[in-house]
């Protein structure tokens, strides 16, 4: 049978309007979250990628919020994880590459929890510390304790192999660990999809009991290495794929630019056909009304732009990820429908997550809650926006010293009006205007032209290494 389409899935969801919205108003709403690993925010066809189809992604974004200039404020896995789980910035959580959760950190499970919620975590995690250099990541055992107080959770710290992927979870007489069947994307929804049941099934039984829930499903793919099913992969052929106009003209950049991107979009469109898979589960269980999807990734990926490849670098290929709100209709006075022009930063995500469900960011989380971009809340959305940052601050705080890497720290801020700075060490670096440059043909960081440009950006960066407490050798002009 053919898959609805996310649309057609809502408006199954809500054949009722009245019981929906009866609903919705008389219990707090669930929260997903969709989370890949390395996809950039380009790579979507509602994004005008001509080389990519992904149907399911492009009607959420059709019907919800498209965050279209969304910020990986550090563009590597485990920074961006710490921050997004816990709301701050990497310098005061995880600074780099295989770094951990520090203990006692709390997540955004507690608040969740105190205000009810039922927490599950599902897929990559990247966050206890675990060296490669002392053996395969898939086969090592996180501490129960350092799960980010999920209520449930199966994961594995690290795995590059999307075939042999391999889970645990549970503690003492009740942990587990196995290889799981078929392709990791298709097997971890199948985890999510069951965890949606349950709770459908719990819903049914006994609805002034059951809990609302917050569960992340975080799939590896499209990472490297581009491996995809081969009903993916055979729509993909190299010579085909249109590259970016700032791919480096080098035959050798150009042809494994192309090799690389034909896994790639394989993947995303195996990702787009579980984020239907998912979205139906909600429908099948009447939990898609009252459901908020967050789709995002923690980076992207370079694929020969700038003659770079795979992430740590601040240009647009690297640190623009896709950041989609769907599902549940607001409860209040409207759906937003739209796409604000904000640079939604990792450290944003759990406070924007926390506002969806009607509960304060707590003192300890730096980032920014953007959730009235979404739903218009009880009080003055425009009183909010008064208080908005005006830019993102962006950031490599340990360097990976990886092949396909920036070897050096940096600093950096993408503002509202369209301008990026960037700065190593007290040097400037880049300097583009995103609105007439989009693609960074031009780096203006030391034109002259543009002297009182870039005087004004590092003063911004300089505002934010301050507040934040960064510390960092800003240039002076």
């Amino acid at each position: 049978m053919e898959r609805r389409s996310f649309l057609q899935s809502l408006a199954a969801a809500t054949a009722s309007p009245a019981l929906a919205q009866q609903q919705s108003r008389t219990s707090k709403p669930n929260v997903i979250w969709l989370l890949g690993d390395q996809h950039r925010g380009q790579a979507l066809s509602c994004m005008g990628d001509p080389n990519v189809h992904t149907p399911n992604i492009d009607s959420m974004a059709s019907m919800g919020t498209n965050f279209t200039r969304a910020i990986s404020g550090f563009p590597l896995c485990c920074p961006f994880r710490g921050s997004m789980l816990t709301g701050r910035y990497a310098h005061h959580c995880v600074p780099g590459h295989e770094y951990p959760l520090p203990d006692g950190q709390p997540t955004l499970t507690e608040p969740l929890k105190a205000a009810g919620y039922q927490t599950a975590y599902f897929g990559k995690w990247h966050l206890a510390g675990f060296h490669e250099s002392q053996g395969r990541a898939s086969k090592f055992i996180t501490n129960p304790d350092k799960r980010g107080g999920f209520d449930q959770w199966t994961g594995y710290e690290n795995n590059n192999s999307q075939y042999d992927s391999w889970v645990h979870g549970g503690r003492g007489k009740d942990a587990f660990h196995y290889r799981l069947p078929g392709y990791e994307t298709d097997a971890l929804t199948d985890l999510l999809v069951r965890y949606i049941r349950d709770r459908g099934a719990e819903a049914k039984q006994s609805p002034a009991a059951a809990k609302p829930f917050f569960a992340a499903l975080s799939v590896q793919p499209p990472h490297n290495p581009y491996v995809a099913p081969a009903e993916y992969s055979r729509r993909h052929n190299p010579t085909s794929i249109q590259l970016r106009p700032n791919v480096a003209r080098s035959t050798e950049i150009e042809d494994q630019a192309r090799r690389d991107l034909a896994g790639y979009y394989a993947q995303i469109e195996n990702w787009d056909f579980n984020v239907g898979r998912v979205v139906d589960a909600l429908r099948e269980q009447n939990l898609l009304f009252n459901t908020h999807i967050l789709f995002f990734a923690d980076h992207g990926d370079m694929h020969g732009s700038q003659g770079q490849f795979k992430k740590m670098t601040p240009y647009e290929e690297s640190i623009r990820i896709p950041f989609l709100i769907a599902g549940e209709q607001p409860t209040y006075d409207g759906r937003v429908t739209s796409r604000p022009p904000i640079p939604i930063n990792a450290v944003d995500i759990a406070p924007t997550t926390l506002g969806l469900c009607g509960i304060a960011k707590p003192s300890w989380m730096d980032g920014t809650d953007w959730s009235h971009y979404r739903v218009r809340p009880q009080g003055a959305p425009a009183a909010r926006r008064q208080s908005e940052p005006d830019s993102a601050f962006i950031q490599c705080v340990v360097p990976t010293m990886h092949a396909d890497s920036v070897n050096k720290p940096w600093r950096g801020v993408v503002t509202r009006d369209g301008w990026k700075y960037v700065c190593l060490d007290g040097t400037s670096w880049m300097l583009f205007n995103l609105n007439d440059d989009p693609y960074e043909m031009a780096n203006l960081a030391l034109n002259s032209k543009y002297k009182a440009e870039r005087g004004r950006l590092i003063k911004r960066l300089q505002q934010w290494v301050a507040d934040t407490g960064d510390k960092f050798n800003i240039p002076a002009d």
